[in-house]
This record gives structure tokens, sequence and C-alpha cells, in this order.
């Protein structure tokens, strides 16, 4: 059985800042070390940036960048948890009404008008497919809503074009499909959710026994990283930290942890 390789902490770094830099309009991809033509955006047709595409010529992989919830459509979005059927492949599968029709929306063309025949995730697939033929392999990241979209995305690619997805990393992300979506889903092994103490959107949708994250849980919970805790320790153990942390803020490790504060002071 293949091992599960680990997420290094330069990786988790590149793509959180990543994450982070997905909202904003303005995008300088060039400071980030991007080369100049190594950079492409998939907009709605509202003209919101759906995916930020970057790559550099001397490297083998690819990022798309997903952006999470932002605006109150978002937000709406996230609430339209009935099933969808998504066929790919041999088996379809059942995922998120809201994160499917965000993928599958119509896409502004590069000219800004609006496109009437390709849809986001076909615009993302014009950018990859020479990439991917040129030997490069994709790395799909987001957060919040954003990361529900990397997998579903990263899940669809996989299907078409074999091996070509390095690996997936989310933040704060909640949950794309139903239990037969994570029967199906075959990157299991390059799947890296990451979670920050007692996160809430991490566990929509709110229907224990239908919805089923896919992937490697990592729960960043008081200074450790805790490796695929189910969803109800999880819960519990946060509620107990919250209930001695008046107490565990008199402990030595809390100053010693602290002490960064000081460097250039």
């Amino acid at each position: 059985m293949a091992k599960l390789k680990k997420l290094k902490r330069y990786q988790y770094e590149r793509y959180a800042v990543l994450c982070k830099l997905a909202y904003p309009k303005l995008f300088d991809h060039e400071a980030l070390g991007f080369s100049v033509n190594g950079y492409r955006t998939v907009a709605d047709l509202h003209g919101n940036t759906v995916a930020r595409i970057l790559w550099k010529p001397n490297k083998k992989e690819v990022i798309v960048v997903f952006r999470g919830t932002q605006s109150l459509r978002d937000w709406l979005v996230n609430f339209c948890v009935l099933p969808r059927r998504l066929r790919t492949g041999e088996n379809p599968v059942l995922v998120h009404f809201g994160y499917y029709h965000l993928l599958s929306q119509k896409a502004q063309s590069e000219n800004g008008q609006d496109s009437q025949t390709v849809s986001v995730y076909q615009a993302i697939i014009e950018v990859l497919s020479p990439l991917i033929a040129a030997g490069k392999r994709v790395t799909f990241t987001g957060h919040s809503s954003g990361g529900a979209i990397a997998v579903l995305a990263a899940h669809r690619l996989e299907q078409e074009y074999q091996g070509a997805v390095k690996r997936v990393v989310t933040f704060g992300q909640p949950s794309t499909g139903f239990r037969n979506f994570h029967r199906h889903y075959s990157l299991h092994r390059r799947t890296y959710r990451i979670c920050c103490d007692l996160d809430m959107v991490t566990f929509l949708p709110p229907l224990p026994g239908l919805y089923r994250h896919v992937g490697r849980s990592l729960w960043l919970h008081n200074g450790r990283i805790y490796e695929n805790t189910p969803p109800v320790l999880r819960l519990y153990k946060t509620l107990v930290s919250w209930v001695i942390s008046p107490i565990s803020y008199h402990y030595m490790q809390k100053y010693i942890r602290n002490k960064d504060f000081f460097d250039e002071h």
C-alpha cells in the first residue's frame, strides 16, 4: 500500500498565502515569483474571480487557487445542500448542488465578454490541457467554499486526465459530496484538509451520515497537528480546551511559546 506523503512546511505556507491573496481584486503574480505569462484568471459572468491559475516554465507544478466565500451570494450557495448527480467516469456520484453550480456556471471570456458556451470548469481545462500535455501536474487549493470546489475540480480532472493531479490542499473546507463521492474519490492519499481549532465551516453541511469529507485531515490545535481526528472528537477537544483555557494560560509553556514577540523589540 502506498504511503501518505507529508505536506512540507514551505508547501503549506505557499498554498496558504495564495489562498489569502485569492480574495483581493489586485493580484501581483510576478511579485510571488511566477513568470509574466504564467498566470490566468477565470471569472464568472459577474466578473468575480473564481480561480487563479499559476505556473513557472521551469517547474512541473501548476497551481489552481479557488476563491472562497466572500459575498452574500456565496453564503447562499453554501446552503444549497441538495444532491446533484455528477457523471464522471464509470461511477456517477452525488455532490453538493451549490459547489457543483459554482464550478459549472458560465465563465466570462478573457476579453470581459459573457461566454455562453464555456463553463468555469471548461475554462480552467482550456488553460490546463496544454500544460498537462507539456508534462506538468496540477495542485488544487482553496479556502472555505473554494476548498470544496478544489476537491470537486480535482476529482473531475483526475477522471479525464489520470495522474494529472499532484495534490489537493484545502483550508477550512466544508464537505463536497455524499458518501458515494467519498467511496469513488481516487485522490484520498493526495488530499490534505487543514482545519484550525473549532472552525465551524468544516462541520458543514450539518447532515452527518449523508455528507462525508475526503482525504487526510490535518487539525491545527493547541500548537499541535492532529491527523484524521473524527469531527465529534475534534468538537469535544475544542470545548474542553475552552473550559480549561483560563488555567492553561498560566502554564510556563504559554510564556515560552510567545518568546518570538520579543525578537525585535
